[in-house]
């Protein structure tokens, strides 16, 4: 092959290169989600908000069946979470939630009524 045509084939692919994965850099570095996110996505998925106020009254009232979900990572929970509280590490993207759905459904149980709170 003519070695300044390899070059520029060689320029070329890595300039693909660079491109493709800004592009995905990109698209994967979203910004910070706002309370407004939160509102949103909690609509879409026909769950409710709460205050930390009101988190904290369920809590405090040991409202049966309530499960709290600590999210954060298991090193993270072993170093101080709310009493009663399980460990389910999960990174708070769609990917997350869709690698994770069989889990998360095993953790929940069946029963769709009942009060579960992540933090």
């Amino acid at each position: 092959m003519n070695p300044r045509l390899a070059l520029m084939l060689v320029t070329s692919l890595i300039l693909m290169a660079v491109g493709i994965l800004s592009a995905i850099n990109s698209t994967a570095a979203s910004t910070t989600p706002t309370w407004e996110d939160a509102v949103l996505e909690a609509k879409r998925g026909d769950y409710r908000l709460l205050t930390t106020a009101e988190v904290q009254k369920l809590y405090e009232n040991r409202t049966p069946g309530l499960l709290l979900v600590d999210t954060r990572q298991e090193w993270e929970h072993r170093t101080g979470h709310i009493a009663g509280s399980v460990n389910f590490s999960m990174e708070p993207t769609a990917w997350a939630r869709w690698t994770k759905r069989g889990e998360l459904e095993k953790l929940l149980g069946p029963d769709k009524d009942r009060p579960v709170v992540f933090y």
